[in-house]
């Protein structure tokens, strides 16, 4: 009741709304609105229905957006997959396709390797320690199991390998307990919570990624930007941002074997990884910097203001 009179007494013109719950609520808050011209635009960041997806999202998730696309001026999504399942099976007018939310390449890029030096000394690594890096909330969907289990094919290898696993979690103990019966807890740093990262992933060599479900993930995205190749779990996600041989590797669940093996193959190849980490850089500039996806937005917006509103808006 509160937002549906605070939408009314300001009399947006344009309501965008966000996250499966904030945009149901804004989106049934602002039905009497939309009859007066207010224009309601909702961003899916990644549907929790889509391939692969358990049997219960679609009962639950799928029935609540297709019947709020009614609701709806124009439908955002961040993916390939989304967009089209959008365009097949709901009823809202425009349906867009935006990258993302942009990475700051000005904040997010490579350092050279004096400063991954010193960085690294900073925070406990030596220079030839190989560095694996994922930032994610421990969650069943985030799976660092998998990551676990795959290093376990490494330690012969790759000793000087180490993980560094940042976020918490509900299944952050049971990834501890895992890697200590693993007998690879020497090997991963379980970091905790963050306000790091920036420096982190860009003095590490590689991300590894192993979620289930992404819409389009920030944290590969800042890795790409800091020029880091990219192994990770196939997904739609991961799919739109890691292209094969191109700036790194999508594999499926059950291939830990495969997974380790490209990654000890890098490990021995600093010119490749480069190599892949200046394309993964260029695609975030050419696609998915801030600057793009602002005006990708920016767009929409002015899409459905009148010229006066425009002009307007655009001095603000």
């Amino acid at each position: 009741q509160d937002l549906h009179a605070l939408i009314n007494e300001n009399q947006y013109k344009i309501v965008h709304c966000h996250t499966p719950m904030g945009g149901v609520l804004a989106r049934l808050a602002a039905r009497s609105a939309r009859k007066n011209g207010t224009k309601v635009i909702y961003t899916a960041h990644g549907f929790h229905f889509c391939k692969g997806a358990p049997i219960a999202n679609w009962l639950i998730y799928y029935p609540i957006e297709k019947s709020l696309a009614s609701f709806t001026d124009c439908l955002i999504t961040i993916n390939q997959e989304d967009f089209h399942l959008a365009t097949q099976r709901f009823k809202t007018r425009y349906i867009e396709l935006v990258n993302g939310v942009g990475v700051n390449t000005d904040e997010f890029k490579p350092i050279s390797e004096n400063e991954k030096i010193v960085l690294r000394k900073s925070l406990g690594y030596r220079p030839d320690d190989f560095l694996l890096f994922y930032a994610a909330e421990f969650n069943k969907n985030k799976n660092q199991q998998f990551l676990l289990q795959s290093l376990v094919l490494l330690k012969d290898d790759i000793p000087h390998a180490r993980l560094l696993l940042a976020g918490e979690g509900s299944t952050l103990e049971l990834c501890k307990d895992l890697a200590r019966k693993l007998e690879i807890e020497h090997m991963v740093d379980f970091l905790g919570y963050r306000d790091d990262v920036k420096e982190i992933v860009s003095m590490c060599d590689m991300v590894a990624a192993s979620s289930l479900r992404e819409g389009l993930p920030v944290n590969i995205m800042e890795a790409m930007a800091c020029g880091l190749p990219i192994v990770a779990i196939d997904n739609r996600g991961h799919r739109e941002l890691v292209e094969n041989n191109v700036n790194g590797w999508v594999f499926k669940n059950h291939e830990a074997l495969e997974f380790s093996e490209k990654v000890k193959h890098m490990a021995g190849l600093i010119d490749v990884r480069q190599e892949l980490g200046i394309n993964g850089r260029n695609m975030i500039i050419r696609k998915y910097s801030t600057n793009k996806v602002i005006k990708q937005n920016s767009q929409i917006y002015q899409s459905f203001m009148r010229e006066g509103e425009l002009e307007q808006w655009a001095v603000h």
